[in-house]
């Protein structure tokens, strides 16, 4: 074993424990990785760069701006949440919800999908007297599914192809992999619609207890004209630094100010809003200048000037591991939290002093443009109205629905290459001004684009360091026993594990080389192998970190971390099952 195996070895292990322990943000990581073996020498200029010269990576940015699109005109909401009709049928209602979801899944990237569809499901359930914990698990986990059918259908599906096309070989037609993807996508729905309602436990979800909480906590009162407090600033009157109480609102002649500044100045007659524990709430109906308000407790979550919202943290935020007060939430965000939940529970500690983590979801009072503000940010996963009805559907959301069919039709005919037909559709979009260059450029996730690109040079790294071929050889030795299955077993575990502790694009590529190497051990065809590769990245469904649509839903669904091994387990072995199954048939190992 060479030293620049052993190093690459070393590099690759370092990057995920890194990944998996959430040390640095996964871009750093990645692109540290491929610029350290680069200047060790280990891979060439050319290889380490040969990820931003692969089509994969702008594909995937051009899908995601076609994928804003149809957020934008809420293009699917109506036609998705039609389906689960007024009526709360079971399993039936399940069922009705899934399928649609998967099939759009197959065209548009699934997280845009789950930002849009969460929320209304959440009403929809509630209002019914359902939790949501049992519909939105089994909505990403469905949209994980139905990006499997197709290669534009999640950005795994595209590296894989890209990798394919860099190792000399054919890539992936846009409807080659649904030989794998439909039967994948079929028993994965029948399996969330059987066991949903069994393995999911009724959850009291976010909004949930927000909703009951918000009285036990909240507290008006009046600045008394001509008192103390008239004519004096937020900070100066002592209401900045309480002790277990904060002021959240104020409602000034029937305009609110939400989450006002500390130098907002105080007038007679303002209404404030206080939150916080009851006893010391209550205490400040003795503060001079300050008339408790007869309406104590009354609230209304679609009332006017009351605009709550409900934000999950993102993993690549900047909040991870800090406090509100430490990044000043406040003054950032112009928003005031009011409550923190982690893990199906609501943190009970003061707030400005709790270390965030990724997936917490934060209730807070902003003002009406909080969301379009900070929904294409990195800063959340999902940004969303509490208590709010649906947004109206967009006359746009015709053009957007035709030029996502022209891009499926012109790539699955073979008029133009996948590439051209997303990037003709990103023009189509901005021509007609249903996306302006600024909302272009804000939908394309920048960080995963850069790991996708440097994750090519490592995969490179992998394979000419004779790394890839020490590993495909002990593959093929320790499973021979069982041919060509076997070894097509190991690739498939290896590659669910790699991609439940780090992101499935670095998973996937990770895994190629050593699934390359195993089949040139094998002298069989290489092509079921990187299939497998493709579906088993995108299989994550064991916990809510191995995939971005299930952390958008953890919070918001009032899950604790188990909950998705409950549901994910036997998905998975169903998806590694259908895999063995159906991969030899669809792509024979002699290459026929």
């Amino acid at each position: 074993m060479s030293w620049e195996a052993w190093f690459t070895l070393g590099v690759v292990a370092l990057m995920v424990a890194a990944l998996a322990r959430d040390l640095v943000a996964p871009v750093l990581a990645v692109l540290g990785a491929d610029v350290l073996l680069l200047v060790t020498g280990v891979i060439d200029t050319e290889a380490a760069l040969s990820g931003f010269a692969n089509p994969a990576p702008v594909t995937v940015a051009a899908l995601y701006v076609v994928a804003r699109a149809v957020e934008k005109t809420g293009a699917l909401e109506p036609l998705l949440l039609r389906t689960l009709g007024h009526r709360d049928h079971g399993r039936f209602a399940l069922a009705r919800l899934l399928a649609p979801v998967a099939g759009a899944s197959a065209f548009l990237n699934n997280t845009p999908i789950v930002a849009m569809l969460a929320p209304q499901v959440a009403d929809w359930a509630e209002k019914r007297g359902r939790s949501a914990s049992a519909f939105l698990m089994p909505l990403s986990f469905a949209t994980i599914l139905g990006g499997t059918i197709t290669v534009i259908g999640t950005s795994t599906n595209l590296v894989v192809s890209g990798l394919l096309e860099g190792a000399g070989l054919a890539p992936i037609g846009m409807f080659e992999i649904t030989k794998i993807g439909l039967p994948v996508t079929i028993l994965g729905l029948f399996a969330l619609v059987l066991f949903a309602p069994v393995a999911l436990p009724e959850r009291r979800t976010a909004r949930g207890r927000f909703t009951d909480d918000f009285r036990e906590f909240v507290f008006h009162a009046t600045v008394a004209p001509g008192g103390p407090l008239e004519g004096r600033t937020i900070e100066g009157a002592g209401l900045r630094q309480l002790q277990g109480v904060f002021l959240v609102g104020i409602t000034r002649h029937g305009e609110a100010i939400a989450a006002p500044a500390p130098s907002t100045v105080l007038y007679g007659g303002d209404r404030l809003t206080f939150a916080g524990r009851v006893d010391l709430v209550r205490d400040l109906q003795s503060m001079r200048g300050l008339v408790a308000d007869g309406e104590e407790h009354a609230f209304d979550l679609k009332r006017p000037g009351n605009t709550f919202f409900e934000a999950v943290v993102s993993g690549a935020s900047g909040l991870v591991g800090k406090t509100l007060k430490e990044v000043e939430f406040r003054s950032r965000y112009h928003a005031a939290v009011l409550a923190i939940h982690r893990a199906g529970q609501r943190v009970h500690a003061k707030l400005g002093s709790v270390p965030l983590k990724e997936g917490d979801t934060l209730l807070l009072l902003a003002d009406e443009g909080f969301a379009r503000r900070w929904r294409d940010r990195n800063d959340f996963l999902l940004v969303s109205h509490l208590g709010g009805n649906p947004r109206p559907t967009s006359r746009q959301a015709i053009i957007v629905g035709l030029v996502t069919l022209a891009v499926v039709v012109l790539a699955g005919m073979g008029v133009v290459s996948i590439l051209h037909a997303a990037l003709l559709g990103v023009f189509a979009l901005l021509a007609t001004g249903v996306l302006t260059l600024g909302e272009a450029r804000s939908a394309v996730d920048l960080d995963v684009i850069v790991v996708i690109a440097a994750a090519f040079g490592i995969g490179a790294a992998i394979e000419r360091s004779g790394l890839a071929a020490l590993i495909g050889d002990g593959i093929v030795r320790g499973f021979s026993g069982w041919g060509p299955i076997g070894v097509l077993l190991a690739v498939t575990l290896a590659t669910i594990a790699l991609t439940e502790v780090i992101t499935n694009n670095a998973a996937a590529v990770l895994i190629f080389p050593i699934a390359l190497a195993a089949a040139g051990e094998l002298a069989v065809d290489p092509r079921p192998f990187a299939m497998a590769v493709a579906v088993a990245a995108s299989a994550s469904f064991l916990t809510p970190i191995g995939y971005q649509t299930n952390t958008m839903v953890y919070g918001p669904g009032g899950y604790r971390f188990g909950d998705y091994a409950r549901l994910g387990a036997p998905l998975t072995a169903i998806v590694v099952a259908t895999i063995l199954l159906v991969v030899p048939l669809a792509w024979p190992f002699s290459g026929g």
